[in-house]
């Protein structure tokens, strides 16, 4: 009888425990603003996201990087490797595509644009073999330092920096790239209008408050046509190359680029990477 009765004492246990009514306000976050104060907290809360957008764009260039080539001292494996770049800056990674069978001597020529942030003075580089079954290996990388007078100056800068790896520091080859910088925006990115986001009103005693525009900013157009592209463009490039034989013509279509299509400036920077 007495193990009866505890049976049925646990039972009614349990079913209290377990299947009784839920409070009302069961898993609901209380809100203790009114409908004014978080209006009023919605709109402030997206006027401080906008100054800081603000204050990161007014501090953030962009920076073209162009990957031309790279001369490693082994093959790894047994036929060429199909080598490709990885480029991290800041927080930011980009990708080359892959020269298939580029082996000891891959070409790229590829043209990566990058904001960047203020502070940032270094690029890290990988070059990877890619594998089809397995994973991808990792040749060759570097820290590389953005020269001063690119992001100070403007100036177009061309050099071959030396790559770490199996080999040792600095033993496994170098890589040569093009860098020039832009600062801040182009004129016509800083025209172009913010557009409006639409804060409701959470007040929903009596009538609806009408929405509250607050002026937000969104990313920029895509960038303009590269000059080179241009119908004209293709006589100043033969000339320019006529007149720098010894540059790459993928190189000189990068600072033609990289100075907005203006021929003379070309040619100085031009000379000033020929020195």
């Amino acid at each position: 009888m007495e193990t009866a009765k505890n049976y049925e004492q646990c039972e009614e246990w349990r079913k209290r425990a377990f299947l009784g009514p839920l409070p009302p306000n069961f898993l609901r976050i209380e809100n203790t603003m009114s409908g004014n104060q978080q209006e009023e907290a919605d709109r402030q809360a997206a006027f401080a996201l906008h100054q800081m957008q603000n204050q990161a764009m007014s501090t953030m260039g962009r920076l073209t990087i162009t990957v031309v080539q790279a001369k490693l001292v082994k093959n790894y494996g047994f036929t060429s490797m199909d080598p490709y770049v990885r480029l991290r800056v800041g927080h930011t990674i980009y990708e080359t595509h892959t020269d298939r069978r580029g082996g000891k001597n891959p070409h790229w020529n590829k043209v990566i644009q990058v904001f960047l942030p203020q502070g940032v003075n270094k690029i890290y580089v990988e070059i990877y073999d890619e594998c089809s079954f397995t994973m991808d290996e990792l040749i060759a990388w570097g820290h590389i330092d953005i020269p001063a007078q690119v992001i100070e100056k403007g100036t177009t800068y061309e050099d071959w920096y030396l790559l770490s790896g199996k080999q040792g520091d600095n033993q496994e080859g170098s890589i040569n790239l093009v860098l020039s910088y832009q600062v801040r925006y182009p004129k016509a990115y800083m025209e172009v209008p913010a557009p409006v986001m639409m804060v409701p009103s959470t007040n929903m005693i009596g009538s609806i408050a009408p929405y509250a525009p607050v002026n937000v900013y969104t990313a920029p157009p895509a960038p303009p046509v590269p000059p080179s592209t241009l119908p004209n463009a293709e006589v100043e490039l033969k000339q320019l190359s006529e007149m720098f034989p010894n540059i790459d013509k993928e190189v000189i279509k990068s600072v033609y680029d990289a100075n907005g299509g203006k021929k003379d400036t070309t040619i100085n920077s031009l000379l000033t990477m020929a020195e």
